[in-house]
């Protein structure tokens, strides 16, 4: 049988559940996939997606390191800007940078030092 892969979930640490879910789910627009804790007052362990990315967010130490960078392909990039800009988010005003590589980005740094960068590659020229 060939070797195929189907997709990467990245596991990103956080320390504070309601800024975690202030910053994926009221800014950027995430949903919850699912919530676990092996107990009530245990850590979280919380899976969330938008569109095709998903992303796994857990309190456990040893899952993920701050300041992981996440690169994830987009399209419509600038109504997506346009979308967060929308919404006055007092900790994040991301702009929108041209590449050299072709291609714009848009990075958001979440409360736990983990890097979001949102990349559409240019048009071709006609």
């Amino acid at each position: 049988m060939p070797i195929a892969f189907s997709r990467v979930i990245p596991i990103l640490r956080m320390f504070d559940t309601a800024k975690a879910r202030e910053f994926y789910l009221d800014y950027l627009g995430f949903k919850v996939d699912f919530e676990h804790r092996f107990e009530p007052e245990l850590p979280l362990f919380l899976g969330i997606s938008r569109g095709g990315v998903q992303l796994y967010l857990s309190e456990h130490h040893g899952d993920g390191s701050p300041g992981t960078h996440i690169h994830v392909e987009t399209t419509g990039l600038v109504e997506y800007h346009a979308e967060l800009a929308a919404k006055g988010y007092n900790y994040m005003r991301p702009g929108l940078e041209q590449q050299p590589w072709g291609a714009t980005t848009m990075t958001v740094y979440d409360p736990f030092s983990n890097h979001l960068v949102f990349s559409e590659a240019d048009k071709p020229s006609a």
